[in-house]
């Protein structure tokens, strides 16, 4: 039986919940069966007129907010609503001043017994009031920032870019990992709202991917050949015939698979000088081998992200067309930035059409347009790279 996602949307009085919510049902759920449980402690409900118009059935729950009631009475009350609406999704929009992880507890506590399952935790955050809303309401404030997978700059259309970059700032001294949305809500469709609360873009894991299965796929066999100066008829590079494990690896056969390479196998395995040669890795005085893999981690090859640095940026401002691929430019034939291998991004474009979506391999550039996302931003992946400089590029 398919399980009902159910849906936090949290937020301050007057960050804009209801707004977010109206668009959620018209543009991106209208397909869909939605029960919104909203609250009505300390707020106006929304507009029943419009939520009978679009189909939704609206229970409003008379237990008060749903973070102080009893898991028990949240459980009856979902209960109900799944039997008698049978819906396909249901949001809870919890009181402006609850804990959103309380509501989080209450909705994993009913997961085992019900057929629910929590699925986007969503923040609404007033970028001009971030500031004094932490210094005032710290507890709360912070906790619906703190648990938010996601959450939505508001008013970010009225806000100049110093003020957003602060309100960032602050965001992530509370949650260093939440997709934050900086893109004026009424830029992004629907669809693409929805695309973003369930599956967030994360540029740095997907750089960082494409570069491991390139160097599995063009580095594997490099390895093995350049790293293991053995006779060509006594070794085959990745074939461990018996006499080679007489002369090279003592272990049982079992023992040793030919491509895992535990700290034993460092340790008895390749008995060559031990500067010159240990188990297919060449190492410098400092662990390092000729693939600047460090010896200790035993698993083939090395990963991305122990070998290159990375830096990430968010609000980034909009670009001529002409402006960002002059900066493309640089950052893959220069080094005024370090040695840049890899980097992407979606940034807004200055002309305000659709926005400017890169994707940069040195030598093989490409800019293309493309929907707005939540935030412009930009992935930079190489080693010594000058994170000042690239940030003032981007920000400037």
């Amino acid at each position: 039986m398919a399980k009902t996602k159910v849906d936090i949307i949290s937020g301050f009085l007057g960050a804009g919940k209801t707004t977010f919510i109206k668009k959620l049902l018209a543009e991106a759920l209208s397909g869909e069966k939605v029960v919104l449980i909203e609250n009505e402690f300390g707020e106006i409900g929304i507009d029943g007129g419009f939520l009978k118009d679009s189909g939704i059935e609206v229970r409003e729950m008379n237990s008060g907010c749903i973070c102080c009631s009893l898991v028990g009475d949240f459980a009856s009350s979902l209960k109900e609503i799944l039997t008698k609406y049978t819906p396909d999704r249901i949001i809870i929009e919890p009181s402006g001043v609850g804990k959103l992880s309380d509501v989080m507890h209450a909705v994993a506590d009913v997961e085992e017994e019900l057929p629910v399952a929590g699925n986007s935790a969503v923040t609404l955050v007033d970028v001009k009031k971030a500031k004094l809303y932490i210094k005032n309401f710290g507890e709360f404030f912070n906790n619906q920032v703190q648990y938010a997978k996601t959450i939505v700059l508001s008013r970010t259309d009225v806000a100049d870019q110093k003020k957003i970059d602060e309100a960032i700032q602050l965001i992530r001294e509370i949650n260093k990992d939440a997709t934050i949305i900086t893109t004026p809500i009424s830029d992004l469709t629907g669809e693409k709202l929805l695309e973003i609360l369930e599956h967030p873009v994360d540029l740095k894991a997907e750089l960082f991917e494409e570069l491991a299965e390139e160097h599995e796929h063009h580095h594997h066999d490099e390895e093995h050949e350049h790293c293991c100066h053995h006779d060509e008829e006594e070794h085959e590079h990745h074939h461990h015939h018996d006499e080679e494990h007489e002369h090279c690896c003592h272990h049982d056969e079992e023992e040793h698979e030919h491509h895992h390479h535990h700290d034993e196998e460092h340790e008895h395995c390749c008995h060559h000088d031990e500067e010159e040669h240990e188990h297919h890795h060449h190492h410098d005085e400092d662990g390092h081998c000729c693939c600047g893999h460090d010896h200790h981690h035993h698993h083939h090859g090395h990963d991305a992200d122990e070998v290159f640095d990375s830096v990430g940026l968010e609000n980034v401002p909009a670009f001529t067309e002409d402006k960002l691929h002059a900066l493309l430019l640089r950052l893959a034939e220069s080094e005024e930035f370090g040695k840049v291998v890899r980097a992407k991004g979606m940034v807004p474009s200055a002309d305000g059409g659709a926005w400017f979506h890169f994707d940069l391999v040195p030598g093989e550039t490409e800019i293309r347009r493309g929907a707005a996302e939540a935030s412009g931003k930009v992935c930079v992946i190489g080693s010594e790279l000058k994170e000042e400089a690239i940030t003032r590029e981007f920000k400037a």
